[in-house]
């Protein structure tokens, strides 16, 4: 869908929504108003981009990129955002810095932000770490603020953590979004946010937590499944229960994945490990705990393989509405026969949404640009109208 530039423009300024001077962490405590402004600016920045226009923002400042694990997509989408607001990006390197002499939280979130204007932040392997963290990090840069430290607040981005996602599931409802032609053609489509397997263990719970949190919020009828045993965090649960009544959609949780591909408009399926095992995990690293945590990743491997017929393959796909349901994934997806014998998608489904899942991608660059540009401007409307109102071009 194309952007009417100087309508969403418009359409941003009256909804007043405001996250100046503010973090971007979980999207359930963010308000409908303030989703709605962060997928406007989105919008507005892919448009403008795609024009060829430049959205240097910022004349000067940094943006430290803290990734405690790995990450391609993020990673360089995060990198790809600050670097066409007009910041230069610093990784910050925990076992290259004073951390590994003891330095604590406070002293480092201080240290690295006299000029910088965002910190994101992926911390996603440690149950009850993770977003905590991330916290921590913002108190700190309050305190640093407030008294004086700093002469700007930096703004928090979660580029992922143990409760949410909220960059890639943006990103998913974007493209989801333009798909089917606006938010409001939505409601009362069905979404299968299901487990599937992996060759693998440990794959965090931040997706599917996010994916149920924010699908619910748009009167669709979401139904996760995963076989028994493979919870999510109980909070999640509850958050998109309560966020299906308010929108009028509806939730389910099942532990069939025929069932909750039946008659579905999009399917995610997507590996995962059991909350329980992640919180032993968190246990077992804290201790370094070398042989248990052999012996985990062994218990669970072999419970994953009791669940190889956990797989969207041409069957259950068939099994859609009109046998053509989207299929989405936050990749790498697993790919049978292609990145591993057994896998979470079969070849041929993935390669007829292949496509698709790229661009589902390429909206995260501009969804992590607009929650900086939200967090760090008292009108963004304002600023991005100044910059396509310039008529410079980006390249000549």
């Amino acid at each position: 869908m194309s952007v009417d530039i100087a309508k969403s423009l418009t359409e941003l300024e009256k909804l007043g929504a405001s996250l100046y001077g503010r973090d971007f962490l979980l999207t359930w405590e963010k308000s409908d108003a303030e989703l709605k402004s962060v997928f406007i600016i989105a919008e507005l920045l892919k448009e403008l981009h795609a024009g060829n226009i430049p959205l240097d923002m910022f004349r000067t400042g940094l943006a430290v990129s803290n990734f405690r694990d790995n990450s391609t997509r993020t990673r360089f989408s995060f990198a790809s955002a600050c670097n066409l607001l007009g910041l230069a990006v610093q990784d910050l390197d925990e076992g290259k810095s004073q951390i590994a002499h003891g330095e604590t939280v406070r002293e480092t979130a201080n240290m690295i932000s006299f000029l910088t204007e965002a910190v994101g932040i992926r911390d996603d392997m440690f149950i009850g770490k993770g977003h905590t963290y991330m916290k921590e990090v913002a108190e700190a840069l309050d305190d640093g603020y407030k008294n004086g430290v700093l002469n700007q607040r930096p703004a928090v981005v979660n580029l992922q953590c143990d409760l949410d996602h909220p960059t890639q599931t943006m990103a998913d409802m974007l493209f989801i979004k333009n798909h089917f032609g606006g938010f409001e053609k939505l409601k009362g489509r069905k979404i299968a946010m299901t487990w599937a397997y992996s060759p693998s263990y440990g794959k965090p719970l931040s997706v599917p937590q996010g994916v149920i949190a924010l699908m619910t919020r748009y009167g669709m009828n979401v139904e996760l499944a995963y076989p028994e045993g493979y919870d999510l965090l109980p909070e999640t649960i509850k958050v998109a229960g309560d966020n299906a009544k308010k929108s009028g959609g509806s939730f389910k949780v099942s532990n069939s994945m025929e069932t909750a591909f039946r008659d579905a408009d999009i399917v995610y399926p997507k590996s995962w490990a059991p909350y329980r095992v992640m919180e032993r995990r968190t246990q077992l690293l804290e201790k370094a705990d070398t042989a248990g945590l052999k012996e985990l990743e062994k218990e669970c491997l072999a419970q994953n393989a009791g669940h190889m017929d956990w797989i969207c393959d041409e069957k259950k796909m068939a099994l859609t509405k009109n046998g053509e349901g989207l299929y989405l994934h936050c990749l790498p997806a697993d790919i049978k026969d292609v990145s591993c014998k057994n896998g979470e998608v079969a070849a041929g489904v993935f390669e007829k949404y292949r496509i698709g899942t790229y661009k589902e991608a390429g909206y995260k660059p501009f969804v992590i640009a607009a929650m900086i540009t939200a967090c760090t401007k008292k009108n963004p409307a304002k600023v991005i109208g100044e910059l396509f109102k310039a008529g410079r071009k980006r390249v000549l």
